[in-house]
């Protein structure tokens, strides 16, 4: 069992488990938990390539080429979570087990990554969103305050695989995505949009808007779904 944090690290909490690697110039604020097995600037294949050949030990080579990413304050990065450099994590975020968080990412202050996420590059990430387990989430996406997204849900981020043109879809704020959703490249979710469980989004959904099906198409407005998430919370 060992704790590496790189001497270029700063690191303002002792709340460190066994088996806790921080590389390069990453920054770790006051109050974080960083439990078994957390990774924090996790250095991208273009770094450890460029730095051959070595004959330290690996995660020597790691520190040494890492650029560090940044943990906020009273983050909880629990077991198994990979953050990769120049990935920047706000305050009071927390992550289930086995999250990964790719280069060039943000999130946002108060945002939850559910267990299994995989965040892919790139991404941006608001405040207060929650992501639940498996959500699998492409570079160039972007998504803002408050939004939830549930279970499994897939954002794809080329529409003809595999071409040459990259665009993530866009997700407002308030917006809600249903378990199992799958948003097809370059879309917009309007602001405060509701994507049904196991919709395939094609196009684009106006705000305050309900969409169902394969392709997703239009059924109601948000005061129909709150009218109804209002009596299923009643019981």
């Amino acid at each position: 069992m060992v704790v590496y944090v790189s001497k270029r690290a700063v690191v303002k909490t002792s709340l460190l488990a066994p088996d806790v690697l921080v590389f390069g110039p990453s920054r770790v604020g006051e109050g974080s938990i960083l439990d078994r097995g957390v990774v924090v600037g996790y250095p991208t294949r273009r770094s450890i390539r460029g730095a051959l050949p070595w004959n330290e030990r690996l995660y020597m080579l790691y520190d040494e080429v890492s650029r560090g990413a940044v943990i906020g304050r009273n983050v909880h990065l629990r077991p198994g979570t990979v953050v990769y450099e120049t990935a920047s994590i706000g305050d009071n975020v927390e992550t289930g087990h086995n999250v990964l968080i790719r280069e060039e990412t943000v999130i946002g202050e108060g945002s939850v990554i559910g267990t299994a996420t995989i965040i892919d590059g790139r991404a941006r990430i608001g405040r207060n969103v929650r992501i639940e387990t498996g959500v699998y989430i492409p570079p160039e996406t972007i998504i803002g305050d408050n939004v939830f997204l549930g279970p499994y849900v897939v954002i794809t981020n080329d529409r003809y695989p595999v071409s040459k043109r990259l665009k993530g879809p866009v997700i407002e704020e308030g917006a809600v995505i249903g378990a199992n959703a799958v948003l097809i490249a370059g879309v917009r979710i309007g602001r405060g949009a509701v994507v049904a469980a196991g919709a395939v989004v094609t196009r684009d959904v106006p705000p305050e808007t309900i969409v169902v099906g394969v392709p997703a198409r239009g059924r109601g407005g948000l005061e129909e779904y709150r009218s109804k998430r209002a009596a299923w919370e009643k019981g």
